[in-house]
């Protein structure tokens, strides 16, 4: 029995010394550099916030219902100008991929079926961004804020034939970010995982109605993007 308790004892000594042993702070000198680079790789959902038209809606009972969305892929360089402790610049140019359908509804009491607009888009974009940031031992949270230009390369010039959308979209938009992540120091790498929500300023909308079915387009007073996007930063 006095073996055990000895046993015992001599556990929780050493269970207390490692307890208050500091954990090793990696890459102290990181957060010192005044520019760092890495790049990134992300996940989106791209949506639309809708402004029906009313008076087109009253006369022919036609209404955008909602935006059905689907998972894209966003893929950007990571460039960091550090201003001080707390605060640094990003720019984070790179490409990002999406979908969104946009559906329709009528009230009119004639059977008429209209089809989800499938809009695709192809963004090459340049976020520039202030990180606000404080470093605790091997952890980093922060919050960040900017505007970001994109240029939607996939939206086309004119309708075509061949494919059943009714809709255009104007290819350059400028949105305002806002969003929150938290960074990891590993001992040869800086990880962040990062939330952000992304909301454009002007109407995508190209008011040019398609030939055959102006419906669509007339339905809509304006037409502004909304992205959600998940990063992993590797710095």
């Amino acid at each position: 029995m006095k073996h055990i308790v000895l046993a015992a004892v001599v556990l929780l000594c050493g269970l207390s010394l490692a307890g208050q042993r500091e954990v090793p702070v990696n890459g102290p000198w990181e957060d010192e550099k005044f520019f760092n680079a890495g790049y990134s790789l992300g996940f989106n959902t791209m949506s639309f916030r809708i402004n029906p038209s009313d008076q087109f809606t009253a006369i022919d009972s036609l209404s955008p219902s909602g935006v059905s969305v689907f998972p894209g892929i966003n893929i950007h360089l990571a460039l960091n100008f550090r201003i001080n402790q707390f605060f640094d610049i990003r720019l984070l140019p790179g490409i990002s991929f999406g979908q969104r359908n946009l559906n329709f509804s009528s009230t009119s009491l004639v059977d008429t079926v209209f089809s989800p607009q499938k809009i695709e888009s192809s963004f090459i974009e340049v976020p520039l961004l202030v990180r606000y940031g404080w470093r605790m031992q091997n952890i980093k949270p922060y919050i960040i804020g900017g505007v970001n230009y994109r240029y939607d390369f996939y939206a086309q010039d004119r309708y075509r034939i061949e494919r059943p959308v009714y809709l255009r979209l104007n290819k350059p938009d400028i949105y305002y970010e806002a969003g929150a992540g938290v960074g990891f120091y590993l001992k040869s790498i800086r990880l962040s995982l990062e939330i952000k929500m992304s909301n454009g300023i002007q109407d995508v909308l190209a008011h040019d109605s398609h030939p055959e079915y102006p419906e669509y387009t007339n339905s809509i007073a304006s037409l502004k993007s909304r992205m959600w996007v998940f990063s992993l930063h590797f710095e």
